[in-house]
């Protein structure tokens, strides 16, 4: 795999190819990723994958006119016929008022802050078998679980670069290590799955197998036997294995591709009232050793910890340089780009801040509500905000989380959602997105 200096040199080069080629402007993106993963089920091994890849995107502008391209043929005279090809398409694209680089002035300049994102991901495929074989043995121990459908442990190493034609090249290199479990409880048509993983960027932040084998094991164990749930109007409560997903709903609304499309529910929610007041959610582009940390964004903007929300109030779109040209706004550095088109953007460590009471006292006062742990479809409406989705997890009653429930429906509007949360206390970072324990009134449950 190239350094972070050899891949850097590599957008570079390509950039000012296209410059003497005729482009009056261009960027160019950089992947290189290798990846093993090992994979057992019922103690023994089933598979073991390595992949490598290393792919460049370029895009390149002629006045106004662009067009992107991609390819995994690096040798020299390929990326001459990936520059010839580029700049034609670029000259039989439609003008985009809109289009462009970054500004100039407000590109990153210096060294990006060290996060301490690789710790070079040298994991022979025994250790990642140990942890495989670990993992499931301790999920399939958990009594009551009578069937597996395997165990898995992964590493992986990716360097990204980028270099722009007006003054940016940057690089950094992340590792990955995963380990996950899915077992099966009970027997028949009464069978329940579920599982566990964890992932981190370094190895040593990982989580036991044995730890998150038995949460699968005895997740999988406390699904059995499920309940109905008479259909109404009832509290739902959300797990924080689902509650970042509330977020990723939201991040989706303030997205600038969605507000310039006038296609958001959040539309004409700058300056208000979202959430209910004491609500902060937060993006931190600079944790260190986050799973979504990162250097500089995907245009080489500089990125900074931003509050999204404050005390409930919305504080800011989410904007590339296009988006925030045709808003008259300045972006806001989370552009993200892939290999393949120009920029879009995307949050980076979202986290919403804990509440003020535990999750026990979240629910005590709940006669009758439910606690959503799984979430199955996508029944989100992006422009009106209706939300409806299928979803597993417990009755409560009388303040007690009591038994299953599955093949459950819970709808609601994410408008009037974000306005009735309450976040608990327990808000950990496992995620690239988290969230505590989340509790919204008022929505609709259909059970039978």
């Amino acid at each position: 795999m190239l350094t972070t200096d050899q891949a850097r040199d590599r957008v570079q080069d390509i950039v000012q190819r296209a410059l003497a080629a005729g482009a009056d402007a261009a960027d160019a993106v950089f992947a290189a990723d290798n990846a093993l993963s090992v994979s057992v089920r019922m103690g023994a091994l089933e598979a073991v994958d390595r992949s490598e890849s290393e792919e460049l995107g370029l895009r390149v502008f002629v006045g106004r006119r662009s067009a992107s391209v991609a390819t995994s043929e690096l040798a020299s005279d390929e990326l001459d016929t990936l520059v010839s090809r580029a700049l034609a398409m670029a000259r039989e694209a439609p003008e985009d008022r809109w289009a462009g680089l970054a500004p100039e002035e407000r590109l990153l300049h210096g060294t990006p802050p060290l996060l301490d994102l690789d710790d070079g991901a040298n994991v022979d495929p025994q250790t990642l078998r140990d942890r495989a074989l670990e993992a499931e043995d301790a999920a399939r121990a958990v009594a009551g679980v009578t069937n597996s459908e395997g165990g898995s442990a992964g590493a992986s190493r990716s360097v990204m670069a980028l270099a722009t034609s007006h003054g940016f090249a940057g690089a950094y290199s992340v590792s990955s290590h995963g380990i996950s479990a899915s077992v099966l409880a009970g027997t028949g048509s009464g069978m329940e799955r579920d599982h566990a993983h964890h992932s981190a960027r370094h190895a040593t932040l990982l989580e036991s197998p044995a730890t998150i084998g038995r949460r699968a094991g005895e997740r999988a164990v406390a699904r059995l036997n499920p309940a109905r749930v008479p259909s109404g109007a009832m509290p739902v409560v959300f797990d924080p294995r689902v509650a970042g997903s509330l977020l990723g709903h939201f991040v989706s609304a303030i997205a600038g591709g969605a507000i310039t499309r006038k296609s958001s529910f959040l539309l004409d929610a700058m300056g208000r009232q979202v959430f209910a007041k004491g609500i902060r959610i937060v993006d931190d582009p600079h944790r260190p050793r986050g799973l979504r940390s990162r250097g500089f964004d995907g245009e080489g903007l500089p990125v900074q910890p931003l509050a999204l929300v404050e005390d409930g109030v919305l504080q800011s779109w989410l904007l590339d340089s296009a988006a925030a040209r045709q808003l008259d706004l300045e972006p806001t550095g989370h552009a993200a780009r892939g290999i393949g088109g120009g920029p879009g953007v995307s949050a980076s460590n979202l986290y919403m801040e804990a509440g003020n009471v535990p999750p026990q006292t979240l629910i005590a006062d709940i006669a009758r509500g439910v606690l959503v742990t799984e979430l199955i479809g996508q029944g989100v409406n992006g422009v009106t905000g209706d939300y409806s989705r299928g979803a597993a997890g417990f009755l409560i009653e009388a303040g007690e989380i009591t038994r299953p429930v599955s093949e459950i429906t819970i709808a609601g509007n994410l408008a009037a959602m974000y306005r009735a949360l309450v976040p608990a206390n327990d808000l950990e970072f496992r995620y690239g997105v988290n969230a505590p324990t989340l509790r919204v009134d008022g929505m609709t449950v259909a059970g039978d």
